[in-house]
């Protein structure tokens, strides 16, 4: 196996980010330095990343509600909470796939499966993420239909997302929003961009797969039924944006 593959499969980093840890020389195999990704690592070979033992695990998927107020990271340097502190009893080592803002809400999902974090975060898989937005004021339809043919974020054109009110609040309406982007904070930032900032968001799906009931700050293992519902040909189909 190489190296690159070998961390990602064993669920220290994504594939990308193994490749720039071994670049930057701080990957060893028994004891050497070893700067290339593609470097073959076998069954009895002992790997270390900056000194610490890299093994390989058996494969974990968790789906986690996040409640508002944990960051989503594995140690905060600010001290503040982190999505890890709500992991009790979860032995393996794993990390957060995405991010959800300090202030946001709902499903995120944490493996230590480089691989598969990679499925999910690459653009070329489009793999929708499904949003509950409440956004201040009531957006005209023109606004609204901007959102859903793309605006300008940050100097760049978000891909058409798919759009739809689905009810009121105190302080104006809620939204269903579906994008297969993973810019951060695109979400709050789309809806700045026409002058309803966004005072509540919430990650209801990644595909197929919903958060349904479970509540705020638990989490369950994903069974393969559920990890198939987040990459079903179905799901991905509904999600497509027509303009």
């Amino acid at each position: 196996m190489r190296l690159q593959k070998f961390l990602a499969h064993a669920g220290f980093c994504s594939r990308r980010k193994a490749g720039e840890h071994i670049a930057a020389g701080r990957v060893r195999v028994n004891g050497a330095v070893v700067t290339e990704p593609w470097h073959p690592v076998g069954a009895g070979d002992q790997v270390t990343v900056d000194g610490r033992p890299v093994r390989l695990e058996d494969k974990v998927y968790i789906l986690l509600n996040k409640p508002a107020g944990y960051v989503t990271t594995v140690r905060d340097p600010q001290g503040r909470p982190t999505v890890m502190d709500l992991l009790a009893g979860i032995p393996e080592r794993v990390y957060p796939v995405g991010r959800l803002d300090h202030d946001s809400e709902g499903a995120l999902i944490l493996t230590n499966d480089g691989d598969f974090a990679d499925r999910i975060l690459h653009p070329r898989n489009e793999i929708p993420r499904t949003y509950r937005v409440w956004a201040r004021g009531a957006p005209a339809r023109e606004e609204v239909r901007r959102l859903r043919e793309g605006i300008e974020i940050d100097g760049r054109m978000t891909w058409p997302a798919r759009v739809r009110t689905v009810g009121r609040w105190r302080s104006g309406r809620v939204f269903e929003v579906i994008i297969h982007e993973g810019r951060k904070r695109q979400v709050r930032k789309m809806f700045a961009a026409i002058g309803h900032p966004v005072e509540r968001l919430m990650r209801v799906a990644y595909g197929g797969l919903r958060l349904g009931r479970l509540a705020p700050g638990r989490f369950r293992r994903l069974s393969p039924r559920d990890l198939e519902q987040i990459f079903s040909r179905p799901a991905l189909e509904r999600s497509r944006i027509q303009v």
